[in-house]
């Protein structure tokens, strides 16, 4: 079956012609033909090539003024141009022009073949791009990022304009923001997204086993290495790797993790040669990764070479009027999990929801939903009675009245009114309050030894 690839070969040397689309042919593309550029102007708009293959110099129009026509009209198809006469300044001028690349005659069969690989990729690069552009705009959502607010939208904004790019991406956040969900979006959206996505989280592997993990290793390079084993950049070969939670990475290792990203060359635990690799890594961390330079848990040249473009997940109770469709999304999802209808949340379970403060952020929302989704059976809505009993409690929901400011108190007086107020609707629990206030309990222990209020907690 033909590809769905469309390629427009123009060129007026009839023999040239008919040999190019035989061999685009061969390799199942759907191929149409032109005499000169008039025909292929003609052409364009019943065939829509996706490519066009031209040659430079034809009588009349010529494959630069047909390159420039085509560009300003529809910027989308991308051309590769061909000359037996091919000069320093037509490849200049062509590039200026907007032609994906530029190739002598007599053509080089193998090296056409890698230029349309390249081309087809970029063009359903951007095909993907305008898609997760359009769904950004319309639905606030890009791949399983959902949020219409303004941290969101200027968050997903940037993740749509780095993923299609090479650069190496540092993903900062609290734990359960969704910054393995961020890496993924990224790699989704990248021209490699059928190449391998591999995450390594840093944090959980033994120090005595990190590079081995990470670099691979020979049979025999250690005690228990039975066999050959491939690391995480030979895995992820032509794809994405996500090292996640890179301040817990020892030194060491970072030293040699540097090497590999600046060298894009491996060498496995015990082996006398090293691999070439090319591997897109993007890193997260929970931690400001600025003070994990100056504690010295992270070194600073890695932190420069990975830190190209930073990306900051917001934490949920900043983005609290994404909830509803955060919710939405993550019952869809877990339904489908369940084989269930999608349930709908009961006003009240939201009201309860959104006074939540969610230390754990989205992680806890989707573990939350899980088990309400889990335990109320086959009623079609989820009622607040079914939600966790951490939230029921009480335990990290803010108040939903403010207490009164009157013109004329201090700040000290206005700080007091809050705490007692807090501690009021807590029912007199320290623990609870402090969370809500955003102070320790020892904080808050001192404020009402200075109120002479120091009764027990509940």
């Amino acid at each position: 079956m033909a590809r769905d690839e469309r390629i427009l070969v123009v060129e007026d040397d009839q023999r040239v012609r008919n040999a190019l689309a035989e061999l685009l042919r061969s390799w199942s593309y759907n191929v149409e033909v032109a005499a000169d550029a008039n025909e292929g102007r003609e052409k364009m708009g019943s065939f829509n090539p996706v490519v066009v293959l031209s040659d430079l110099k034809m009588p009349g129009l010529s494959g630069l003024d047909l390159l420039k026509e085509t560009r300003e009209l529809n910027p989308g198809i991308h051309f590769i141009l061909l000359t037996g006469h091919g000069t320093i300044q037509d490849a200049v001028e062509a590039t200026k022009l907007g032609a994906f690349n530029f190739l002598e005659k007599p053509v080089d069969v193998g090296r056409l073949q890698i230029e349309l690989r390249n081309c087809l990729a970029r063009h359903e690069s951007e095909r993907q791009l305008q898609i997760a552009h359009r769904k950004l705009r319309d639905l606030g959502a890009l791949g399983d990022l959902v949020g219409r607010s303004k941290k969101m939208q200027e968050m997903l904004f940037l993740i749509s304009m780095v993923a299609p790019s090479p650069a190496s991406v540092f993903i900062t956040g609290e734990s359960g923001t969704g910054k393995e969900v961020v890496a993924r979006t990224i790699h989704e959206l990248s021209p490699h997204r059928n190449n391998p996505f591999v995450a390594v989280n840093c944090a959980a592997i033994p120090e005595s086993l990190i590079e081995s993990e990470l670099f691979g290793h020979e049979k025999g390079a250690f005690t228990g290495a039975v066999e050959s084993r491939m690391g995480c950049f030979e895995l992820a070969h032509g794809g994405t790797l996500l090292l996640d939670e890179i301040g817990e990475m020892p030194s060491t290792t970072q030293a040699k993790l540097l090497r590999v990203l600046e060298d894009s060359r491996v060498r496995r635990l015990g082996a006398k040669a090293e691999v070439q690799v090319a591997v897109r890594v993007l890193a997260s961390t929970n931690r400001v990764p600025e003070e994990a330079v100056e504690k010295g848990q992270l070194r600073a040249d890695l932190f420069y070479r990975l830190n190209v473009v930073r990306i900051l997940m917001p934490p949920l109770r900043e983005r609290m009027e994404d909830l509803e469709d955060l919710v939405q999304a993550l019952l869809q999802d877990l339904s489908r999990k369940y084989d269930q209808t999608v349930k709908v949340l009961d006003p009240d379970a939201l009201d309860l929801m959104r006074r939540y403060s969610w230390p754990g952020n989205v992680r806890e929302l989707r573990n939350v939903l899980e088990r309400a989704l889990v335990t109320c059976g086959a009623k079609p809505a989820i009622a607040a009675k079914d939600l966790s009993p951490v939230l029921k409690a009480g335990r990290g929901v803010v108040p939903t009245a403010a207490p009164k400011v009157e013109v004329g108190l201090t700040v000290a007086e206005t700080e007091r009114r809050l705490i007692l107020e807090t501690l009021s609707f807590t029912k007199n629990n320290k623990t609870r309050a402090a969370e809500i206030l955003g102070i320790t309990p020892k904080t808050l222990h001192k404020k009402l030894q200075g109120y002479g209020n120091n009764s027990p907690t509940s």
